[in-house]
């Protein structure tokens, strides 16, 4: 495949509850000099996933800044890629029996591309997390499932998205019973939101740079309650 990853710690998880998963991983924020995360917070910057796992190694980093590179110079070719490539994670998926699932944005907050991929592919299941409020006042694809993602810059959209109808995903140093009122439950099983039940705040762990945040991007446990 050219663009999407099979190959991830919680998308293997994902194997287990009988999903196989694809996501695209794009250089972040501003990294290829082209700018894929619009809201990112510092916060969000500096506790970026990107380098965790094999996104610590270089090749890997060169192949997702050429990637988000292609995406703006290359646009059509890029499609026509992507495309090519779900349709293989369908027949994989298929042949092991297992549901297809795909998430367009795994260190990119670009939800416009991942509806139009969704409105190709009505029969496939994706997801993503997004900083991007005004894409939850859009008549999102019935197969597109999204979770907003809280930072330190837009804690005030958290309860609003609930009353939307969207989940909305925190990192906690430790995972609190409840969150401004609200259930949480742990994203950290595995990468399959749309599986997860409406109303609830999704609670992740920082991993990598994320643990020494300052920021107030991670929600330390005492200030959460």
């Amino acid at each position: 495949m050219k663009l999407l990853t099979v190959k991830n710690f919680k998308t293997e998880k994902g194997e287990k509850a009988g999903y196989f998963t694809g996501i695209l991983h794009l250089a972040p924020f501003k990294l290829s000099g082209k700018n894929v995360c619009p809201k990112a917070s510092d916060g969000c910057v500096k506790s970026c996933l990107n380098t965790a796992g094999h996104g610590r190694y270089s090749n890997v980093q060169n192949a997702r800044k050429n990637r988000t590179l292609r995406y703006f110079n290359d646009r059509e070719g890029f499609l026509n890629d992507l495309r090519g490539d779900i349709q293989t994670i369908v027949r994989r998926a298929k042949k092991n029996g297992l549901i297809p699932a795909i998430r367009i944005n795994g260190t990119s907050d670009l939800p416009a591309l991942a509806i139009k991929m969704a409105g190709e592919f009505p029969d496939v299941q994706f997801y993503d997390y997004s900083k991007i409020v005004k894409t939850g006042d859009k008549v999102l694809p019935k197969n597109y499932h999204l979770t907003f993602s809280r930072s330190e810059n837009n804690e005030g959209e958290v309860l609003p998205m609930v009353k939307k109808g969207f989940n909305v995903a925190v990192v906690f140093d430790k995972l609190p019973k409840t969150y401004k009122g609200i259930k949480v439950v742990t994203g950290d099983d595995n990468d399959l939101r749309f599986l997860d039940k409406k109303g609830v705040i999704i609670g992740l762990t920082p991993k990598g740079r994320g643990r020494s945040d300052k920021s107030g991007f991670v929600v330390r446990t005492l200030e959460g309650k």
